[in-house]
């Protein structure tokens, strides 16, 4: 089920040419000025899966923060998500993603680390839109 926004906190504003081969994109704010291409290429710049991962992981970081709080326990300051983006294809030949978060919780008890990881898996908007969707592995370090 589909939630409406309620409130809006931030809108990202992109503009891409070109797509994954050899295309780019910006922001309208000029943060983010990124270079597109094919993996195994050997031609410079990034491709959507990487892009995917990092916003991905960096999200998940801020839902751990949420989860900290929510357990009264202080996130550590080198907390970390290593993501794995996948691009393949299904049986039926549609190009379909599957992903993999590692969750680096130093410090943290190993039962505080697996509550954590489960309320950012419940939390996080990325997790919340690829639920269902995407084949999601998502572990504690």
């Amino acid at each position: 089920m589909t939630l409406p926004l309620e409130k809006t906190l931030y809108t990202a504003h992109t503009h891409t040419v070109g797509g994954r081969h050899e295309g780019s994109a910006k922001s309208d704010d000029g943060q983010l000025e990124v270079a597109f291409s094919t993996p195994g290429s050997g031609k410079p710049g990034t491709n959507p899966e990487q892009m995917f991962a990092a916003g991905w992981s960096a999200c998940f970081i801020g839902a751990l923060g949420f989860a900290a709080q929510s357990l009264n326990v202080r996130l550590p300051k080198d907390t970390s998500v290593d993501a794995a983006v996948t691009l393949g294809t299904t049986k039926e030949g549609q190009y379909q993603l599957a992903a993999k978060l590692t969750v680096n919780l130093p410090g943290i008890d190993e039962a505080t680390k697996q509550k954590m990881v489960e309320i950012a898996h419940q939390t996080c908007p990325y997790s919340r839109a690829t639920r269902g969707d995407i084949e999601v592995e998502v572990a504690a370090a």
